[in-house]
């Protein structure tokens, strides 16, 4: 059993993953913006260095999830005061504590990273091969964080391992304009509200019970200076998800307004996931005509009351 972090445990993956390392039989403490009943919970801002220090005097850890950030393209260009603020000193704060500290680092990357690489298969060691020139602050703040991470582990030898999500969706995430994709289509087709589908943009999806097994075992499969795309399999467009949502809520199309082009954004991201397969066992299974009835049933219970 190890005692364990998880910085913003509150947020759609936080939670299932603090649950998940629980069953797990490991010690939980938890870090994030709202107030919380759990004893093992600490309310800190991770940009704000004294805050932190309430969470890292408390105890010592053996591994930090490092998942607070602010999230999503839109987001970040709307709040990039607050994006930079929070992605990029508050990951400075949580190795500077590493620093002193010495617990083991788990770090929540994203796709975004690979930005605008034309490829048909995007490899962990890209990044390192070629220049890359990411499309949102977004992006821009997650790879920062990269840099950040390998300049430490160069400088301070600091035990730090990077996990690239891509797309993980599912119940539990809740509605507001920036979230994910999957969550904007499925609640606004489920309130008759429009949405704009973008035309040849293909994702990787992954339903969030293929990953959070994933997430959690990196911890117990831990390995220093690595990083590992973290995807599912199921390679499908953008209208192809927007069908599947109108289909299980029997509507039509009549509210989507179809477009050629993102320019802010990469049309299409495809991982090599054979390295996160080997090392922590990820097996996804669950296909979107499976995950995205239940996230819309999910969406049912806590919205039509």
């Amino acid at each position: 059993m190890a005692r364990i972090l998880v910085t913003g445990s509150r947020g759609t993956l936080g939670i299932p993953l603090v649950e998940e390392l629980k069953k797990r039989k490991h010690e939980v403490w938890q870090c994030d913006l709202q107030h919380c009943r759990d004893d093992n919970y600490i309310r800190a801002d991770v940009s704000n260095y004294r805050q932190l220090g309430r969470v890292f005097e408390a105890t010592s850890y053996d591994y930090v999830y490092h998942l607070a950030a602010e999230f999503g393209r839109v987001n970040g260009e709307e709040y990039y005061d607050t994006l930079w603020e929070t992605n990029v000193i508050g990951t400075r704060n949580i190795l500077e504590w590493q620093k002193i500290k010495k617990f083991r680092l788990i770090f929540a990357s994203s796709s975004e990273i690979y930005g605008d690489k034309p490829v048909k298969i995007l490899k962990e060691e890209l990044p390192m091969q070629e220049s890359i020139i990411q499309h949102n602050d977004y992006a821009v703040t997650k790879w920062v964080n990269e840099i950040q991470i390998m300049n430490f582990e160069k400088r301070f030898r600091s035990q730090i391992m990077r996990l690239r999500l891509f797309n993980a969706y599912g119940p539990g995430e809740h509605y507001h304009r920036y979230r994910s994709v999957v969550c904007l289509f499925c609640y606004r087709a489920l309130f008759d509200l429009s949405y704009q589908v973008y035309e040849g943009y293909h994702r990787v999806f992954m339903y969030i019970d293929d990953f959070i097994p994933t997430f959690a075992a990196a911890c117990e499969n831990f390995s220093a200076g690595e990083v590992y795309n973290i995807g599912g399999t199921e390679y499908r467009s953008v209208k192809e998800l927007s069908d599947i949502v109108l289909k299980h809520l029997g509507k039509t199309d009549k509210l989507i307004e179809y477009l050629p082009e993102d320019k802010h954004n990469v049309v299409n991201k495809r991982p090599d996931i054979e390295k996160a397969k080997k090392a922590f066992g990820h097996n996804p299974k669950i296909m979107l005509e499976q995950g995205v009835p239940e996230t819309i049933e999910w969406m049912k219970k806590i919205y039509l009351k």
